[in-house]
């Protein structure tokens, strides 16, 4: 995230809590985990397998040979498979989509988006490796807010964050959910600002 795209997605949430009551918290992960032991797990596997292949190649191998040959192809095969895209395109996209919801949820408690005044805390989260988006709002917007609203803003930010439009994905959900509030939940005179409006980057 460049200085440019932070200063336009703080600017749109300082926007957005104009019109609001809502308190809105931007949070973006380059992952939501490492995923360290998907590589050291297929590579087990490999050598586990290719080892069954060995057997049955017309070669004498010694046990020393064979077993060094297991712990070759293994240390191979977890370097390899520690490269960030092929360890993505290994992790099942529901393992990824949960640790991600895990993350969102966890940092909505952190930041303090439970413990507004009127619990009108709204998150918008993203975790780019799994191009994974949420919204959480607290029960101060979701009772007046349905959620078909959040699934149309959430489809359209996914789109922009899965085409690496990153900032412009922040600016356009973060204005879509102040359109959204700005009837039900209007700022009030008495509004104060109770939450950081700077990008949150994990």
């Amino acid at each position: 995230m460049s200085a440019q795209d932070r200063a336009r997605i703080e600017a749109a949430v300082t926007a957005a809590e104009q019109r609001t009551s809502g308190e809105f918290v931007t949070v973006i992960a380059a992952r939501a985990d490492d995923y360290r032991h998907v590589p050291i797990l297929a590579a087990a596997a490999l050598a586990f397998l290719l080892s069954g292949v060995w057997l049955l190649l017309p070669v004498d191998f010694s046990h020393v040979e064979f077993y060094a040959g297991q712990v070759v192809l293994f240390i191979g095969a977890a370097a390899f498979l520690h490269w960030q895209p092929v360890r993505m395109a290994l992790v099942p996209q529901r393992e990824k989509a949960l640790r991600a919801r895990h993350l969102a949820h966890e940092q909505f408690l952190e930041l303090g988006l439970s413990s507004t005044k009127d619990r009108t805390g709204v998150m918008l989260f993203v975790a780019v490796a799994e191009h994974y988006v949420e919204i959480l709002a607290d029960r101060g917007v979701h009772a007046h807010v349905g959620a078909a609203v959040w699934e149309r803003i959430i489809a359209d930010f996914t789109r922009d964050i899965r085409a690496d439009r990153v900032a412009d994905g922040f600016v356009g959900a973060i204005e879509a959910c102040a359109q959204a509030m700005a009837g039900p939940c209007p700022k009030r005179p008495d509004d104060r600002n109770e939450l950081p409006n700077r990008l949150v980057e994990l």
